[in-house]
């Protein structure tokens, strides 16, 4: 009798982790011919690579207090079905991405059953919290981290962690056609061309977008010849249209990927909100200022949390201020202006970010390995590892 595939069992309670588990997927296919099975719970694009879904990830997926605790009897009914399921069914192994509220309770539910416990997103020790670390090794078997700093935070508390690169590796970032954009945007050899991106949220786009047309202005006065593109996501579009409205520049948007990253290679510089697009940025090489505001009392609580002194992570990865930042009381027109004008206009500013853009985006794995693919070898290793020695 022909033995069955190894099977995984795949456990992503978000969108972001609906990507990672799919790229897994594709990986661990790739790797063994397609001789492998899924199952356990996933988004579309999980589904999309042939996970057999124990419940939909919508089950998990729910954001803000309020509507959380609301969910909370549904979510903890969810933890025991997947509990249940895994020891009903020995996978080779477990393997929860990110999550980690809901992740890190099923793998304490799983410890000393025999089955690997895998975790794919390392929990941010270096920013806050730093104690975790030593928790998820007490249950944890091999947890995979996205950034070459992360691993010895837990390596010295005795598990097993492997840096296996940044998905946004992945994306396509850095193979953006430039000439395209411009071509089929009508927009001109001598236009000088900036990206805004003032975030995904209401909030933040709501606080950040009049210090960002103030910068605009002020830059259009300097620069009659600036053109911009707005890369913009169906949450917030509208308020950025109508934000862009009174901007005294030409206004391109983008709404996909593709045209983004496009946009990007056509851009001289980039204004963006913190957060994971300073990542992409770095990917797609173009030199950036970075801003962002938050709410004062929020802020407050942070500043008694947060351990590093960047808000901006290629810039907590050198400890320097690579992408220039400016944060809360710093976030004004006056500040931002002459930095992002300097990007915009001198040659040896702009390629002295770019150099370091290039090195960061090989730390992340750029040019160096495919994260999935070492993600899949990292978990097929120490799914069998573990194992055959449980």
């Amino acid at each position: 009798m022909t033995p069955e595939p190894p099977l995984f069992f795949l456990v992503a309670g978000e969108a972001s982790g609906d990507l990672l588990g799919a790229r897994l997927m594709a990986a661990l296919k790739k790797k063994t011919n397609g001789k492998v099975r899924f199952a356990g719970v996933g988004g579309p694009r999980m589904q999309a690579e042939g996970i057999e879904l124990l419940f939909p990830q919508s089950d998990l997926a729910h954001m803000g207090l309020f509507e959380l605790i609301r969910h909370l009897p549904l979510i903890f009914r969810r933890m025991r079905e997947v509990v249940a399921a895994v020891k009903t069914l020995r996978p080779a192994a477990l393997v929860t991405i990110d999550s980690p509220d809901f992740s890190f309770r099923v793998a304490k539910k799983l410890k000393g059953q025999g089955i690997p416990l895998i975790h794919i997103v390392a929990p941010s020790v270096w920013a806050w919290r730093a104690g975790r670390a030593k928790k998820v090794a007490d249950f944890l078997d091999h947890l995979l981290a996205l950034l070459p700093f992360e691993p010895p935070y837990f390596t010295k508390e005795g598990l097993p962690c492997t840096f296996v690169g940044h998905p946004l590796v992945e994306s396509g970032a850095g193979h953006g056609d430039g000439a395209r954009f411009r071509a089929v945007r009508g927009i001109g050899e001598k236009a000088l061309f900036l990206a805004v991106l003032p975030g995904s949220r209401v909030g933040e786009v709501g606080r950040l977008l009049p210090v960002f047309g103030e910068v605009i202005a002020r830059l259009h006065d300097a620069h009659p010849t600036l053109e911009v593109v707005v890369p913009v996501v169906p949450a917030v579009e509208a308020m950025i249209r109508q934000a862009a409205q009174s901007w005294p520049v030409p206004v391109h948007f983008t709404q996909n990927d593709a045209d983004k990253y496009d946009a990007l290679a056509a851009c001289r510089a980039a204004l963006a909100c913190s957060g994971t697009v300073s990542v992409e940025l770095a990917m797609a090489g173009v030199p950036s200022v970075i801003a962002y505001r938050i709410g004062a009392l929020t802020a407050a609580l942070y500043r008694r949390l947060i351990k590093v002194r960047f808000a901006t992570l290629l810039n907590i990865m050198q400890d320097r201020e690579v992408m220039p930042e400016f944060i809360q009381a710093d976030c004004t027109a006056d500040k931002i202006t002459p930095a992002l004008d300097l990007l915009l206009t001198d040659d040896r500013a702009a390629a002295a970010q770019k150099k370091d853009l290039t090195a960061m985006a090989g730390w992340l794995g750029q040019g160096v390995f495919i994260p999935s693919e070492k993600a899949a070898e990292t978990v097929w290793n120490a799914a069998f590892s573990l194992g055959e020695g449980a």
